[in-house]
């Protein structure tokens, strides 16, 4: 049997506006792996189209990590590639891939890879949003596994490379999903911070947040 030398992972549910396009970008690897969170639209006949392999875990909250872990559990590949619904592989960040997973002698075993970010069909450079670079490329064996609830983070053992080529990232497409996606994570949260023993919330704790957060992004990214 032909080695698979890369495996990509895609977490989703109710995506069907955007699955086939992130889809299209990574046909070109040996593995496809689409780990759904109780999608009950079109998303996973969108996915079997694609030949990718489905793996559904429903879940009432979405925790990344478990669904990551979940997609590194059944891929088969030598290296694996995390992308998420929302993002695509361009061809420049596509041919660069192949080239490391080609190679049998890696320098590296994990690789943070930067984000094109567009929000409501902008693209944003300052603020904070370029660049915004993100561990997606594993070494299957170094790779633990992840750790987190909204936050995930990998877990590996050895050197940690940096790319140049970016994914495409189609975040926040509408108000709408804005609203709703920011009220799905603020409760994740609270509840963290909650159980982590976070300070009683003021009203000049607040205040001294957001006018921190004006500053650092809105003056000192250049975020305006």
């Amino acid at each position: 049997m032909k080695e698979k030398k890369l495996s990509v992972v895609i977490i989703a549910k109710n995506e069907e506006e955007m699955i086939g396009d992130c889809l299209k970008s990574v046909q070109w690897a040996d593995e496809i792996i689409l780990v759904d969170n109780g999608s009950v639209d079109k998303t996973i006949g969108i996915a079997k189209k694609y030949r990718a392999k489905v793996i559904r875990v429903p879940s009432i909250k979405p925790i990344f990590a478990k669904l990551r872990n979940e997609g590194l559990k059944v891929a088969e590949g030598r290296w694996i590639l995390y992308v998420d619904a929302d993002e695509r592989v361009p061809l420049q960040l596509r041919r660069k891939i192949q080239t490391i997973v080609e190679s049998r002698k890696p320098k590296y075993i994990a690789y943070e890879i930067p984000r094109r970010n567009f929000y409501l069909g902008k693209e944003v450079h300052y603020g904070g949003a370029w660049p915004d670079y993100v561990k997606r490329l594993f070494f299957r064996k170094a790779l633990k596994g992840w750790k987190g609830e909204l936050h995930e983070n990998p877990v590996f053992k050895g050197k940690r490379g940096y790319l140049k080529s970016p994914f495409v990232h189609l975040t926040h497409r509408d108000l709408s999903s804005m609203v709703e996606k920011t009220r799905q994570w603020s409760k994740i949260e609270a509840r963290l911070l909650y159980q982590s023993g976070h300070p009683e919330v003021t009203w000049w704790r607040i205040l001294r947040v957001m006018l921190g957060e004006f500053w650092y992004r809105g003056i000192k990214l250049q975020g305006v």
